[in-house]
């Protein structure tokens, strides 16, 4: 029996010809809860060939998925202030993103943003279910958008791939399977190298394709190992990395109550389902079309499954339908639980501003934490051995001086002492301004004394670089220390 769904006419499921899948061996499972569906009751693996969907929601992912791509191609060619508007140059040590310059010890900045990651994600997901899986997920952008296009491209729509799935291997089987090979190969390689131009620049990725792999082993061997990687999870892995690996499916079921956003399917008004002219049936014709678009193999008919990534093309194969039957659309649509049991979906709740106010307070500190990093670091630390010198005419102390200047410019700094009122000290090591290339770092030692007749004991003194440009002073306390003031007259006298 066909499907009467529009396009193509595809085998429905539960015949003894695979109704999804290729034709391997054995019989294609039935989607259900209880196992996932591209494994045979025989064991053995069954590939996913997902038809085509269309309509309003998988042209707006396209249109997303064209513009996040874009972004990512983008990025390491627009300069900013310099250098690429996203260069984390591990080499120098170095972090510019969009104009600002972070340092290594900049680094723990990085948990404000990872933290910030995991909160917009709970908070996303509370609110709106998968979207992220669906819609920006690298592994859906590339695999839906980039490589399944290009397999359509060579090898045609899933009835065709399935054909020649099940074909013998014939000169033109094996041509079309090369040249998607070839291709997928090409596309894996192209995405490693400007993931790699994150890290060293594009023109220093161009500098390195040009000359032999001995002479950047490291990158070469780098190249060489993540470009399989991708290969793999592109052209065979697939949908098993959302379903085996991932582990974000199976945190849904905390992040996710009756008042998030799901993609459902209305039972109360497609149950029972039966073909077309069948009396007192509901509005589901039984035509299986949102199984056979589902890029995961599930059906969505079952209820909410952590295989599901809210991608939307089951919405847009069954609106299609309900379209040609001249019926309502909206029997597979983006819902609540408690929408789709006829109730009001409360998108304000406890969890809700519990993630509100933990953003809120993630935000604030992270935007406090920013407006502390400066352009230059100073570092004091005291040298090792004696904690203090005596000598015949003063009391002194040795430090380690380090000054490093973030911006991509020369920079001239004075650094003094700064004492309590009436101590008097004699500064040694930056008796003049020092100027600081670009990226640069300057170590001197810093030697403080106190005449030995105006020692009163140890104090407490800060270390201050200034620019002489002007516009901000970096500032770190340290400690003078010295013998008890009476040990020292007892000892002149």
């Amino acid at each position: 029996m066909k499907s009467s769904a529009p396009g193509n006419a595809e085998p429905q499921l539960g015949t003894q010809k695979p109704s999804w899948g290729s034709a391997l061996p054995g019989r294609a499972p039935q989607p259900n809860r209880d196992s996932v569906t591209t494994i045979r009751d025989d064991g053995s693996r069954m590939f996913l060939h997902p038809a085509d969907a269309r309509g309003f929601w998988t042209n707006a992912r396209r249109g997303s998925a064209a513009l996040l791509i874009a972004i990512y191609l983008l990025l390491p060619w627009i300069p900013v202030g310099g250098h690429p508007a996203v260069f984390l140059d591990i080499a120098s040590r170095r972090f510019h993103l969009f104009g600002y310059t972070l340092a290594f010890q900049d680094v723990w900045l990085l948990f404000f943003v990872i933290t910030g990651l995991g909160f917009g994600l709970f908070f996303i997901t509370s609110l709106l279910g998968r979207v992220w899986c669906g819609w920006a997920c690298p592994q859906t952008v590339f695999l839906d958008h980039v490589f399944r296009r290009v397999e359509r491209w060579i090898e045609g729509d899933a009835v065709a791939r399935r054909k020649l799935d099940a074909a013998p291997w014939t000169a033109p089987k094996v041509a079309k399977r090369i040249a998607k090979q070839v291709a997928f190969v090409l596309l894996s390689a192209l995405i490693t190298h400007l993931f790699l131009a994150y890290f060293v620049s594009l023109p220093e990725v161009w500098n390195m394709m040009r000359h032999a792999p001995r002479e950047n082993w490291g990158a070469f061997l780098f190249m060489s190992v993540a470009t399989g990687i991708l290969y793999f999870n592109f052209a065979w892995f697939r949908e098993q990395l959302c379903l085996v690996i991932c582990p974000y499916g199976r945190l849904q079921s905390v992040l996710i109550d009756d008042h998030s956003l799901v993609i459902g399917y209305d039972a109360k008004r497609g149950e029972p389902r039966a073909k077309l002219g069948i009396p007192d049936a509901g509005a589901c014709i039984d035509c299986n079309r949102c199984v056979q678009v589902c890029p995961t193999g599930i059906d969505i008919r079952q209820g909410l499954q952590i295989e599901c990534i809210a991608c939307a093309a089951c919405i847009d194969a069954c609106d299609e339908v309900m379209t040609k039957v001249k019926r309502p659309t909206g029997l597979i649509r983006y819902d609540s639980n408690a929408g789709f049991s006829g109730g009001r979906t409360r998108w304000l709740r406890p969890r809700i501003w519990l993630y509100i106010v933990l953003l809120s307070a993630g935000i604030t500190a992270a935007t406090w934490a920013v407006s502390t990093v400066r352009p230059a670091v100073l570092g004091v630390t005291r040298l090792g051995g004696a904690p203090y010198f005596v000598d015949a005419g003063t009391v002194r102390n040795q430090f380690l001086v380090r000054l490093v200047n973030k911006r991509d410019e020369p920079v001239s700094f004075r650094v003094v002492a700064e004492t309590p009122a009436g101590v008097e000290i004699r500064q040694t090591g930056f008796e003049n301004a020092i100027t600081l290339a670009p990226l640069a770092e300057e170590v001197r030692p810093f030697i403080v004394s106190v005449p030995r007749e105006a020692y009163a004991g140890g104090f407490r003194f800060e270390v201050v670089a200034r620019p002489e440009s002007g516009g901000y002073q970096l500032r770190r306390a340290a400690k003078f220390t010295g013998p008890e003031p009476e040990l020292l007259r007892e000892e002149k006298k």
